[in-house]
């Protein structure tokens, strides 16, 4: 191993590896994984099916992807890299219907600037599982990550994964319905690979459109390829200046949505999911199950239980829900943090249909969008609230806190019993009157997310204040 490679730093989340680049994100570092992941290929896709590439609009990304399909090619596979940047969900779509042996996607997502990383998508089009990329990890410690031997650029060719991927979103889209609404729709690229796509989709669909920051910028206009509140002020003025129907918005590979109804309000992914679950039911007639994190609202469940649809409850990452999408039929799945896939679909998440099946559901029901949000809660038993405390806790006192919760978890929390305890993704509290409370240690950092949902306001405030107060008082545990 050269001195500039440190594979101690190669840790693997729920969605590849990310690092700092030219930290631990560096071209030797890259050629490991890329071995690794070549050592995982070899024992499930023979060479005559291709290995795709794509990466997002960071700094060197591009340059990432060219050193990763040098290392392929030398290792004797077929690379199509494509031809500019790529959302994540086309990339994915592609590895499916190219019948590849998967892809390279290089990509922090919604991370700051100085991230990168690399995720590999396998051929059914959905994150890999814990299996594979357990394999992966496995691999990383006696790969190399040497300069390939030779320059095999004979192998690798470049690709436009765009028009089969847009033709297929089409037919998941009723666009001449979306096209006799004539929406006014503002959309915000943030600098991300969605320009180019989603800003055609709406033009293909009739909507008069206006866009912002749709160029390439490594330092994403200073702040962060992430569709929230913070970095939605400009759409949202755009929203109320010209009366718009809807803003619209991804993350950094367009795997996540941002929404903005005609008020102004940046809408929860939970509240997207609870209205798109309705529309898909009531304006579409479809079926089947719906998926959700440990921490994605239960309005969902009250939604399942009203039209006598299974709920599904995964572990965070959209892996697993993905995974549910592979082994049943899944009228929607989707998590808090902003990702959803619908039936008929790949199992990956997709902010650019996200965004178009919201502007889909207004032009079916001809109303605002801030009135489907208050239809979809009121026929769900809502409105239910919540919120996510990120506790910076020591080391020693996260672990104190898990393993108290953990081996006595509490009967009752604000004066709401307890009914059951879950362990499928940190520890879940499942509380009388619907309420519940999530646990979640960082597998990264000395930090305890505390996810809550409730439902009145106050309840909210107090369950808040005792687990915080319950949390603090176990410092003296740690200490």
């Amino acid at each position: 191993m050269s001195a500039s490679s440190n594979s101690s730093k190669i840790k693997f989340g729920t969605d590849g590896w990310r690092g700092i680049i030219a930290d631990d994100f560096t071209f030797p570092n890259v050629r490991k994984v890329t071995r690794a992941i070549a050592s995982y290929l070899e024992t499930a896709y023979s060479k005559d099916r291709p290995v795709l590439i794509a990466y997002d609009t960071r700094f060197l990304a591009d340059q990432f992807a060219r050193t990763a399909a040098q290392v392929l090619a030398d290792l004797g596979w077929t690379v199509k890299i494509t031809d500019r940047d790529c959302p994540t969900p086309v990339i994915a779509y592609n590895a499916r219907h190219l019948n590849s042996a998967g892809a390279l996607m290089f990509t922090a997502s919604h991370n700051p600037a100085p991230y990168c990383g690399i995720k590999y998508i396998p051929d059914y089009a959905g994150p890999a599982t814990p299996e594979i990329t357990d394999t992966i990890v496995a691999n990383i410690e006696s790969a190399s990550d040497e300069l390939p031997s030779n320059n095999p650029s004979g192998a690798i060719s470049t690709f436009d994964p765009k028009p089969d991927y847009l033709q297929f979103i089409y037919t998941l889209l009723d666009v001449e319905k979306i096209r006799s609404a004539q929406l006014k729709v503002k959309y915000d690229a943030l600098y991300s690979t969605s320009r180019g796509y989603l800003d055609e989709v709406l033009q293909h669909s009739g909507a008069q459109l206006e866009s912002f920051h749709t160029w390439r910028d490594v330092l994403f206009g200073g702040g962060m390829p992430e569709p929230k509140g913070e970095q939605l002020v400009e759409l949202v003025e755009a929203v109320l200046r010209d009366r718009a129907d809807l803003g619209l918005a991804t993350d950094g590979d367009s795997d996540r949505f941002g929404i903005v109804d005609e008020q102004g309000n940046v809408l929860t992914p939970n509240t997207v999911l609870l209205v798109l679950a309705r529309h898909l039911i009531k304006n579409k007639g479809k079926s089947g199950a719906i998926v959700r994190t440990v921490a994605t609202t239960h309005l969902l469940d009250n939604l399942a239980a009203k039209y006598g649809l299974p709920i599904y409850e995964t572990a965070v990452g959209f892996k697993y829900i993905g995974e549910k999408m592979r082994e049943t039929s899944v009228l929607i799945g989707g998590e808090e943090s902003g990702g959803l896939s619908v039936i008929g679909h790949i199992p990956e998440k997709d902010g650019v249909l996200a965004d178009m099946l919201v502007a889909e559901a207004i032009a079916y029901e001809g109303k605002p969008l801030s009135q489907l949000v208050k239809e979809a809660i009121a026929e769900a038993d809502g409105p239910l609230y919540n919120t996510r405390l990120d506790l910076h806790l020591t080391e020693a006192h996260k672990t104190a806190v898990i393993d108290s919760f953990t081996k006595n978890p509490p009967t009752e929390v604000a004066g709401i019993k307890v009914k059951e305890v879950g362990r499928k993704d940190g520890i879940k509290l499942y509380l009388e009157e619907g309420s519940w409370i999530l646990l979640r240690p960082s597998g990264t950092e000395p930090l305890v997310r505390v996810y809550l949902e409730t439902n009145s306001p106050e309840k909210l405030t107090q369950v808040a204040q005792e687990m915080e107060s319950s949390i603090a008082k176990l410092e003296v545990v740690a200490v």
